[in-house]
């Protein structure tokens, strides 16, 4: 049984309202990055068979090389510097809080990280000890609004962006530009300019429009059989699927979207079905989650690949505040499987009703092109940290990603953590980053 719930991908319902059954007050939405990434709850060892945090960063490194064209050893160094820099950009977000529009993560044509900043006043570059790289940090000056102006535009100004437009668009804070992103659908260049023109005088803030012909959606409902449940809507079986191990310290569940079937089964590997009762979901502006308990403790794992036959342990978590645009993470889907993609924007309300109404700024994009129906509630990882819960995706006229959209692990219900084990130590595999630190050159 602590093996059935490692990653059993949800497949949600279009459509389906996800009210939560309690709710809580939203954190807020400008307030200062957090310090560190986060260790999860404690659990005994994982079950023998799971991958090491070394072959966890050995499989995503191999898709990173793949992507990137860069040597597998050199991939590793920049998803184990990824992590280990963490604490350093923290630092530096607030230390440049009154300047800041965003942290980024480049690349090509070398791995380094950018700061955007508000201001002509020049600062100058640096480097970062993470993991025993060295990576720079470049500051670009000129932004002409900070992180907290543009979040505070989106939240405050809302309902009269979406009253402008013909239809509710979703919105993002670009952190490479300090610009909202506004994402619309097809537009002659003239109309644009007149909507640019239109929201950037109701937001007051800097404006870019993005073109893509879908609007946002949860993911529907595909086959399969890993978990699924009755709608008592209209009385049909759909499939579902899981995320994280979650614990409230007495209990063990999993975590699921909240527009899933409230009461589910899962149908183990070999065929064996088990019962998850409905605890409880949340899906209002900012979340989109629910829980199911286990009859019994669950592990650590998660399922990485398609046919279910690989795990890993969750060792640690990263919150939405320390998460960069740029960061390569991955995402298991019951429809595409095992993949990986650049995040792009960390404060983004998906358009449309998607959270019981309009979505507030606190969801995270990765890039496609791979998304489908089927993949929603896949946990979105990297190497043997967790990041978030898929919610849904956008699609173009010619029916592939666009990107998707996750709710971060900060937003699990309040008293559940993840079921996690400690990092390793030094000497247990050698993989163990010492603490970075922000230097300025000599």
């Amino acid at each position: 049984m602590p093996r059935l719930i490692l990653t059993l991908l949800l497949l949600t319902i279009s459509g389906w309202s996800a009210t939560a059954a309690a709710q809580i007050v939203p954190p807020p939405l400008a307030a200062p990055v957090v310090a560190l990434p986060s260790p999860v709850s404690p659990a005994a060892p994982p079950l023998p068979g799971a991958q090491s945090e070394s072959q966890a960063l050995l499989q995503d490194g191999a898709e990173y090389a793949r992507q990137y064209d860069v040597p597998i050893e050199e991939a590793i160094r920049r998803l184990r510097a990824q992590v280990a820099s963490v604490p350093a950009t923290d630092a530096l977000a607030e230390r440049f809080r009154d300047r800041l529009a965003g942290i980024a993560i480049e690349h090509r044509p070398a791995y380094r990280i950018v700061v955007t900043l508000t201001g002509a006043a020049p600062v100058a570059p640096e480097w970062i000890d993470a993991g025993g790289m060295l990576v720079p940090v470049v500051f670009r000056t000129g932004a002409r609004a900070t992180r907290e102006q543009v979040v505070w535009a989106m939240t405050n100004h809302q309902a009269a962006i979406r009253a402008a437009l013909p239809s509710p668009p979703s919105m993002g804070l670009d952190p490479r530009t300090g610009e909202l992103v506004v994402t619309i659908g097809t537009a002659e260049p003239a109309e644009r300019a007149a909507i640019r023109r239109r929201i950037a005088a109701i937001a007051g803030v800097p404006v870019r429009i993005r073109l893509i012909e879908h609007r946002d959606a949860d993911f529907a409902p595909e086959g399969g059989s890993r978990v699924d449940g009755i709608n008592p809507a209209d009385n049909r079986r759909y499939l579902c699927t899981t995320g994280f191990n979650v614990t409230d310290g007495a209990r063990f569940a999993v975590t699921t979207a909240a527009h899933c079937p409230d009461v589910l089964r899962y149908r183990e590997p070999g065929g064996a079905i088990v019962p998850l009762d409905f605890l409880g979901q949340w899906g209002w502006g900012y979340q989109d989650v629910q829980i199911n308990l286990s009859a019994a403790p669950l592990s650590p794992l998660f399922f990485v690949d398609a046919a279910r036959t690989i795990d890993r342990p969750v060792t640690t978590r990263i919150g939405r505040g320390s998460t960069r645009s740029g960061d390569f993470v991955c995402h298991r889907g019951e429809r595409t499987g095992y993949s990986c993609a650049l995040v792009e924007l960390t404060d983004f309300a998906p358009a449309g009703d998607l959270c019981g109404g309009a979505c507030l700024p606190n969801w995270v994009t990765v890039a496609g092109p791979t998304c489908m129906g089927g993949d929603s509630g896949a946990p979105v990882f990297s190497g043997t940290a967790a990041y978030g819960i898929l919610k849904g995706g956008s699609y173009r006229r010619d029916g592939s990603c666009a990107f998707y959209f996750y709710m971060s692990v900060d937003y699990l219900p309040v008293g559940w953590s993840l079921v996690g084990v400690a990092p390793v130590v030094a000497g247990e595999d050698g993989v163990r980053s010492p603490v970075p630190n922000s230097v300025r050159p000599e």
